[in-house]
Parts: C-alpha cells; structure tokens; sequence
C-alpha cells in the first residue's frame, strides 16, 4: 500500500494477538506501523511471562506507549525507574523489566516496539554448505 493511504484497523479485531502468562497483546498492522494493545493482569511481569518465550536477560525492543488504565513499572537494566498511569505517555528505551503495579490490569498502547514483540527469538540454523567432492585421478 502506498504511504499516503490512510489505514485504519480495530484493535477490537486485531490481525493477531499474542499471549502470555497473566496477559496478552492484541495487535494490528498498518503498512509498515504495528500498534498493539496490551492488557496485562495483576500479577504479571515481563521476567516471568515474556523472557521464557524471547529467551532474552531483559526486554529488548523500544517502546512508545501509553496508559489507558492500570499501572506499571519499568526498571531499567542500570537501576533507573519509574511508573507509568493512565493518561501518560512513555518512551521505554531496550533493556529493561516491567510489571503491573496493584490490583487493577493494566492496559497500554504500543507504536513502536510490537512488531515481533512476545515472540520467539529463535534464530533458524544455517544450512550447512554442500562442498563438491573433488574426483579423484586415477
């Protein structure tokens, strides 16, 4: 689709929706923008509901968000925090853990880092190279 078309799309009918221990991500795509809705129980946290899929030490991609309800709390891999609540917008750079803070779930929107997000970073293995035997001189 060219870049001038406007898109819209419902996160209520999302393309995909990725879930998790204590939540999900409900997500669309638009051309090359993928927004996501995440809804996040209490009781959830990236260590334990997304590192065992992503099999990474912390949360690797870059977030621009904002809270619609609920709290959450980010932690950066140097020790910096803060919390994030409804009608905030928050720029998460990589590197970092989150967790949903009290009783309420909290539900947030994503425009930069849900494009692979939640899934696995599995890396396919290389194929091996097939070398042609040389022939043998007799």
């Amino acid at each position: 689709m060219p870049k001038s078309t406007v898109q819209r799309k419902s996160l209520d009918s999302p393309d995909e929706t990725r879930s998790f221990e204590n939540g999900k991500a409900d997500i669309v795509h638009l051309g090359d923008v993928t927004v996501g809705r995440m809804t996040y129980q209490p009781g959830w946290s990236w260590s334990k509901s997304v590192k065992p899929i992503v099999k990474t030490d912390s949360c690797q991609f870059h977030h621009v968000g904002y809270t619609i309800s609920g709290k959450i709390k980010v932690v950066m891999n140097d020790g910096k925090e803060t919390e994030c609540g409804p009608g905030e917008a928050i720029v998460v750079p990589p590197g970092h853990d989150a967790w949903v803070v009290g009783n309420e779930p909290w539900v947030g929107l994503d425009f930069s880092g849900m494009k692979d997000y939640g899934k696995s970073r599995t890396t396919p293995k290389k194929a091996k190279k097939k070398t042609k035997k040389k022939a043998r001189k007799r």
